[in-house]
């Protein structure tokens, strides 16, 4: 189960009890907030809270007051400018925080962002659940022959079989472990700060993580991308339909210009130049290392 009854229990009697508040207030993200999204077999992302909206960035880029322009397309053209030439400070002005339950080896992808606030359960004070990732079948693959990060075809018939098995059995036996050595039936036991450290990546921890939405678009581009590993972009994917619904103008910007932008070097933009004047370029005239290329003419041909 991703949510624990007290959890459950916790957010029913939150969203119980609206307030009446004078600060800006997006109504796409009190829709989530609160909220639980199912992510992997036992993970979720949370809204806990949040500060500002479109009209918050707008005001901190022009140091108004107040609701600022009346005009929204005026406010989504100053966005899409502070997007398209790479302002941040305004983007800071917005903040969130999250709620996230996620095994062990995707946290310790996701830290490594360490422009945020973090802080998780603690194994030290606490005993941990007893819950595991275990992927899909359609996420058993191979190691990639083409990439030392990636993936590549998906393991079928008694293969998969073979390594589900030995996913579930190690999982399991390192927890029946775990529990033998806490202190328990009259055993002095050894301390849960000690015991943990036999526990397998795949085990399921919980963080609350605050970051600004300068720095979320950052990990949004870098995780929420079709190359991420899988684990990691499915939480990212949750977390980007919430900002969608909290900062619509500033999503839609940062889709076009990051997501779905690219980025040209001097030399890139030189060969395209030198492409529309007419002229045939390779990679031996272009200036560009044979990977270069290869990532040039994947965009462009």
């Amino acid at each position: 189960m991703p949510l624990s009854p007290d959890q459950i229990a916790e957010i029913d009697a939150a969203r119980a009890t609206p307030r009446q508040t004078l600060r800006a207030v997006s109504e796409g993200m009190e829709a989530h907030l609160y909220r639980a999204h199912e992510v992997l077999d036992h993970g979720f992302i949370r809204v806990i809270d949040y500060m500002g909206d479109d009209a918050a960035i707008v005001q901190a880029a022009r140091v108004s007051y107040g609701a600022g322009t009346k005009h929204v397309s005026n406010d989504e053209g100053l966005i899409r400018y502070l997007m398209r030439h790479w302002h941040s400070t305004p983007f800071e002005m917005c903040e969130i925080k999250l709620h996230v339950k996620l095994p062990v080896f995707v946290a310790r992808q996701w830290i490594r962002h360490r422009t945020a606030n973090v802080n998780e359960y603690s194994a030290r004070y606490s005993i941990l659940d007893r819950e595991f990732y275990i992927p899909a079948p359609d996420q058993l693959a191979a190691q990639s022959t083409v990439n030392n990060q990636g993936r590549g075809a998906v393991l079928e018939g008694a293969e998969a079989a073979r390594v589900l098995e030995i996913l579930k059995r190690d999982a399991g036996q390192a927890f029946d472990s775990y529990e033998q050595m806490l202190s328990q039936d009259g055993q002095q036991g050894l301390a849960r700060e000690l015991a943990r450290m036999n526990l397998p990546m795949n085990t399921y921890t919980q963080w609350y993580w605050k970051t600004d939405l300068h720095n979320l678009f950052h990990f949004l581009r870098l995780r929420a991308d079709a190359h991420a590993q899988y684990e990691i972009r499915v939480f990212a994917e949750a977390i980007a339909a919430c900002v969608k619904d909290w900062v619509p103008l500033a999503f839609a910007a940062f889709e076009d210009y990051r997501m779905g932008g690219v980025t040209l070097s001097a030399k890139a933009v030189e060969v395209l130049k030198r492409r529309l004047a007419g002229e045939v370029v390779g990679q031996a005239e272009s200036g560009m290392s044979k990977g270069e290329w290869r990532e040039f003419e994947g965009v462009w041909g």
